[in-house]
């Protein structure tokens, strides 16, 4: 199992890049591999983590690839339960 963090600020700014660089490893990684994304020291996000997660989330699944999100900070949470994709991110 592969695992990614989350970087501590993750907004509109950032939110390209990370996705990018996390596309390029899902696409380097062989089809069903696993991954588990570490959200615990996000501390300053908006949106666009929810965005980034779900891009990645959905180019893993195309992939053929399993992904799991642990440690949603409780904001975050809310914000996906508010948007309605937090079943996405649950085991």
């Amino acid at each position: 199992m592969s695992e990614l963090k989350l970087p501590s600020t993750l907004m509109h700014p950032q939110a390209k890049a990370c996705r990018d660089a996390w596309v390029a490893q899902l696409r380097a990684a062989p089809s069903g591999a696993s991954w588990t994304v570490d959200a615990s020291g996000l501390t300053e996000f908006d949106s666009s983590a929810l965005a980034v997660l779900l891009a990645c989330r959905r180019e893993a699944m195309a992939l053929g690839q399993s992904w799991l999100v642990t440690g949603l900070p409780p904001k975050l949470q809310a914000l996906a339960g508010l948007y309605g994709v937090m079943p996405l991110f649950e085991a």
